[in-house]
Parts: C-alpha cells; structure tokens; sequence
C-alpha cells in the first residue's frame, strides 16, 4: 500500500511540475482550449462549404460534352500540324512491313503495301474536314437566302421556295448527293458540294420557322416604322436573331456531312488513291478483312467517333437553347 501511495503522489508531482513548466493542466485545472486547435476547427469548417461547393461543380461537369469536344479538337489538330502526330508519310510505303497488325510502332497497323494507316488517317482528315467544311458552308448560306426571304417575305415567294424544298426532302439526301455528282463529276470537291446542296432542305426549314417568330419582333417593327430598307432589315436585324438558334443543326449536319462524304468517297466517288481520304482509307481494307482487319476497322471507328462526337455537341447545343 505504502508502495501505491508513494506511485500516487509521484504522479501529482509530476502532473504539478508540469503544469508549472506549461506543458499541461493540473489535476482538477478546467482544460481551455489551444488557439492552434479552435484555428484547425474554423479550417476545417470553413472547408466544407467549399468542398460541397467543387463536388457540386464536378457533378454538373457534363462529361460526354468535354470528350466529344476534346475529340473534334484532336481531329482539327491532325488537320492542321499531322507532323506532331505520326512521323510516317502516307503515300509512301515499306514493302517488309506490309499488313503490320496494330503495334507501338504503328498504332493502327499498316497496309498491304507497307503504308502507316495511322498517318494516313491523320492526313487524311485534312480533305475529310475541308469537305465537310465546304459542304456546310454551301448548304448554310443556300439556306439563309431560302429561309429569309421565304419566312420574311411571304405570300407566294414563301410557296414556290417551300414547294422547291419539299421536293428536296422528298428524295434521299445520298441518293441526291449521287443524281448530282453525275452531274458535277467526280473528286473530293464536287461530294462536297452535292452534301452540301443535299442538306439545304434541313437548314431552310429551321432558318425559316425561327424567320417567322423574329419578324414580328419590336425591333423589326421599329425598323420598318423607321424606313429602314427590307433588305437592310433582313441582315442587320432578322439573320442575326434567326441564325444563332440552329447552331446546334450546324453541329449535328457536320457529323451527317463527314458520314455523307466517307460513304460517297468510299463508293468511289472522291478522292483517288493513293491521296488519303477516311471514306477512302475503309474502302481500300475491305478486299483484306479476312487477314487484316485493322485496315478497316480502324479507319471506320475513327469516322464512326468523330460523327457522334458532333451530334453530341449538337444535341447539347439543341437542348440548352
């Protein structure tokens, strides 16, 4: 006993001796707390909010849209700079590496006379996007003039234009694209131009329907009132209202037009080989797809990305309006 008291009072000395070095209370002393603790407290309180806040932000991150973005942009990269992707020329070929399955090497594998597939994917996407480009201006501008002057003037300019247009959807847009490319010719260009005119339906009857909710706006009304000249009203008040909302067509006719022109020049009706082109690139791989399946497989789910990459875009564009 005598042994347990003496450990006792050991303890409260040191206790003691302790709190007169600072170190901690004394026994029976209330325990206040330390500033650096009530600084962690507040820290972390003040924390939370912002946590809550950036997981909120995160969920609202619409993810398919970053990745749909992010692949347009890296098919506008191989377009422009091709040499920051694949050191390979695309014409010529190695006759040893003929059909190279896919590798570190060659990431798409190579062709049947030693070509890199991937490099002539990459340059490939030049013509292919400067087509569908082409293709997209062409049925825009055709459009605006249809849909303005048929939304805004009315009467019987608005039922010859609109009995033109639905003669246009009245036939298939590739079968169109075929009865004009007889006409115009073969090469890159002219598919363009033929998906061009084929979409013109598509944008004149969007263009014209937001045409007709902007003309009776107040400002076009004080326009008129104003003696401003109708054609002067058409460009400097209507278009720009009627435009922004069909965007979002724009996106999804981009990805239609890069489908439109592959499977024209895929048929044969494009560019010649050896000039690399997507649709082209698919249709040289078919005769190998029982030995080498890369050479169209590959070139085809490049296309097949890129198309719903831009309806996704679209569709977003569509939906946020």
């Amino acid at each position: 006993m005598a042994h347990g008291s003496d450990t006792l009072i050991d303890r409260d000395t040191a206790a003691s001796a302790a709190a007169v070095a600072g170190e901690w209370p004394a026994p029976g002393d209330t325990v206040a707390p330390r500033e650096t603790d009530i600084a962690g407290a507040l820290d972390v309180a003040e924390a939370e909010p912002h946590r809550e806040k950036l997981g909120a932000r995160l969920r609202r991150i619409d993810y398919g849209l970053v990745i749909s973005v992010a692949v347009v942009v890296l098919v506008l990269l191989w377009a422009l700079v091709p040499s920051w992707f694949t050191p390979y020329d695309p014409i010529l070929g190695v006759g040893a590496d003929a059909k190279q399955p896919p590798s570190g090497a060659h990431p798409f594998g190579t062709d049947a006379i030693g070509r890199d597939i991937f490099a002539r994917v990459v340059h490939g996407s030049a013509l292919s996007l400067q087509a569908t480009a082409l293709a997209i201006a062409i049925a825009f501008v055709v459009s605006a003039v249809i849909g303005l002057l048929s939304g805004y003037v009315g009467g019987w300019v608005d039922e010859v234009l609109m009995r033109i247009i639905d003669v246009l959807l009245s036939i298939p847009s590739l079968l169109l694209s075929l009865i004009l490319i007889t006409a115009l010719g073969f090469g890159t260009m002219n598919v363009a131009i033929a998906v061009g005119i084929g979409s013109v339906a598509a944008f004149s009857r969007v263009l014209r329907s937001e045409v007709l909710k902007v003309r009776t706006s107040a400002f076009v009304e004080a326009a008129k009132v104003s003696g401003v000249r109708w054609w002067s009203i058409l460009i400097r008040h209507v278009f720009p209202h009627a435009a922004t909302p069909i965007l979002g067509l724009v996106a999804l006719e981009f990805g239609a037009a890069i489908l439109a022109i592959s499977a024209l020049n895929f048929l044969g009706y494009g560019a010649k080989p050896p000039t690399p082109e997507w649709g082209t690139l698919v249709a040289d791989g078919r005769s190998h797809l029982a030995s080498a399946w890369w050479m169209t497989t590959l070139p085809g789910l490049v296309i097949a990305v890129v198309v719903l990459a831009a309806a996704y875009i679209g569709r977003t564009l569509e939906n946020r309006r």
